[in-house]
């Protein structure tokens, strides 16, 4: 348990990190928040990278393994007409932190800082490896992105994504994809159709094909859903115009072991087929591309394509947390997560063991009159603290 010092500790950081407005790309003053933490609760090193990610560092008196805890400092926007509670201020009210991001996740990047600070000052930092918190920036847009650079810097043996679980463990999730797919005409009045090739016709035809493709299925991730989610012609708006292309986005929900080419395969056979017994028919597929601009003025850009992981229930670096937590008085289960995050790329991409445990409900990131639960919060800084004990041993 935590002693009282502690908890307003953590109850503190939580509500004064909830008063800082961060946006995706605007997570300058947050950014400036946690490095002054990090100097107040006597971390060792501050790193900070071109995105503007900053990573406080831990360091103990032996070398031994490195374990980094990944928070992002982003949160999607709030509609200050439509909360109850004022998003920025941090209220209590009922055992209960309102604002935005206080589930999303900056409850459990205060719990994260705390539970360093606790484990350091508890071992006089007498204690064999490393802690990393990093906060990370823009994981709203680009799951994953972002965290390469910190995984360039830090090189870690394990990572915990702070991420909703109700102080859960996560032994992965499904990945995400944007797939584009574009069809192309001919522009003609619409008076006379005959003389076009109406691309929006081409697409329906298309969108039907593609939602014939049966998704594949993972018995614990679960299927690997393609869902249309928007469409355009062009031009629009089009009055008396044949639209010569037409432009659909997908939602494609990956599952372990899937590539880019794999993913794309049974789209790009459908085209080709179609292209075949249609010479007026022209098509194309490819993922998104995305490009933000960070707060300290740097370009991130990437494909949208984040992988799926999963790590079986048996593996020691699961085993020694679910055993670590439950000595402590924890129950928790071992799950996945619904979501994608930036395990996407750590383990994803990167192949770095990677487990999920964070405070609160996934079911209360992105809503109005977001709130943690200052019992999870607690709970989280104890699991975290259970968590470096047991990985760091």
């Amino acid at each position: 348990m935590l002693k009282e010092n502690q908890q307003k500790e953590v109850i503190n950081l939580c509500q004064d990190l909830i008063r800082i407005r961060s946006y995706s790309g605007q997570e300058e003053m947050l950014a400036a928040k946690l490095d002054d933490t990090f100097k107040a609760m006597g971390f060792d090193e501050i790193l900070t990278d071109d995105y503007g990610n900053v990573i406080g560092h831990m360091r103990g008196s032996k070398p031994g393994k490195v374990i980094l805890f990944d928070g992002h400092m982003d949160t999607v926007p709030a509609d200050e007409s439509q909360w109850s509670k004022a998003p920025f201020e941090g209220i209590i009210e009922e055992g209960r932190i309102y604002g935005r991001g206080a589930s999303d996740m900056k409850g459990a990047i205060s719990a994260m800082v705390c539970a360093a600070a606790n484990y350091a000052r508890s071992t006089k930092k007498d204690f064999a490896g490393d802690i990393y918190i990093a906060g990370v920036v823009h994981e709203e847009c680009f799951e994953g992105i972002a965290s390469r650079k910190v995984s360039e810097k830090v090189n870690p043996d394990y990572v915990v994504i702070g991420e909703a679980s109700e102080c859960n463990i996560k032994r992965g999730q499904r990945g995400r994809a944007e797939i584009v797919i574009e069809t192309f005409g001919k522009s003609a009045h619409s008076s006379n159709p005959k003389a076009g090739i109406n691309a929006v016709y081409s697409m329906t035809n298309l969108i039907d094909e593609i939602r014939k493709i049966k998704p594949i299925h993972h018995d614990f991730l679960g299927d690997g859903i393609l869902e249309l989610t928007d469409i355009k012609s062009s031009p629009y708006p089009g009055a008396s115009v044949v639209p010569d292309y037409c432009r659909a986005t997908f939602d494609r929900r990956l599952l372990v072991g899937e590539t880019k080419e794999s993913v794309l395969r049974p789209i790009k056979d459908i085209i080709a087929r179609m292209e075949k017994d249609d010479p007026n028919f022209k098509a194309k597929v490819s993922y998104a591309l995305g490009e933000e601009k960070c707060y300290t003025g740097t370009k991130i850009q990437g494909e949208r394509f984040f992988p799926a992981w999963l790590y079986d229930e048996k593996e020691d670096f699961i085993q020694k947390t679910y055993e670590g937590l439950k000595s402590a008085g924890f129950q928790p289960e071992i799950t996945h997560y619904s979501f994608c995050t930036n395990g996407s790329h750590y383990a994803g991409e990167a192949n770095i063991k990677t487990l999920g445990f964070g405070p609160s409900k996934e079911s209360l990131a992105h809503i109005v009159d977001e709130y943690i639960e200052i019992e999870q919060l607690l709970k989280a800084t104890c699991g975290y603290y259970e968590i470096i004990k047991a990985l760091l041993s």
